[in-house]
């Protein structure tokens, strides 16, 4: 039997920040799978860039990837009380890929902040983006690390047990809806 594909998306493009760190647990946390990293490298949403010359090739790669997979994992820290810039940016693009790339995917949101929210405002902008794209947005407690630089070790791993278990919770609810 094939492995499951999960391409992860982090809001955050800084390589050593705590969303990217959260994913990594994640991939840890749902066990064997074919795993893939989203590149939100884009250029700024631009209607007249797009006129003229086309959906950019950087946003076809990120929407064929987005259909390929089996299931999303989207980890995003929260600035100014909402959405990263990257994120939108990256979903706005996608959304004028033809396809629908996000629809029925199954699609896991979650949050590490270095506030004490641990990104939840941000959270709930991010799902109500997602919503006009159709993503299958697994319901149940939102995992928003808060404090974030406190609840990772030097290694990298997640801390917290209540976090962890939260973490776990997800990931199995997870391989469940695409078993």
């Amino acid at each position: 039997m094939a492995l499951p594909r999960i391409l992860t998306i982090s809001g955050s493009l800084r390589s050593g920040s705590y969303n990217r760190m959260l994913l990594r647990e994640a991939v840890r946390a749902f066990g064997p799978a074919e795993m893939a990293e989203a590149d939100l490298r884009l250029p700024l949403y631009d209607g007249d860039l797009e006129q003229a010359e086309g959906v950019p090739e950087a946003v076809e790669s990120l929407a064929a990837q987005i259909r390929k997979a089996d299931a999303l994992i989207i980890s995003s820290p929260e600035y100014n009380k909402g959405i990263t810039g990257v994120l939108k940016n990256a979903l706005d693009w996608v959304s004028r890929v033809p396809g629908g790339a996000f629809q029925g995917k199954p699609t896991v949101v979650m949050s590490a902040n270095g506030g004490r929210t641990g990104g939840e405002t941000g959270q709930y902008m991010l799902l109500s983006c997602l919503v006009p794209l159709q993503a299958d947005v697994l319901p149940g407690p939102m995992l928003c690390v808060a404090a974030a630089g406190n609840e990772f070790d030097t290694d990298g791993r997640l801390a917290n047990d209540q976090y962890q278990k939260v973490l776990q919770g997800k990931m199995q609810a997870l391989r469940e809806r695409i078993a």
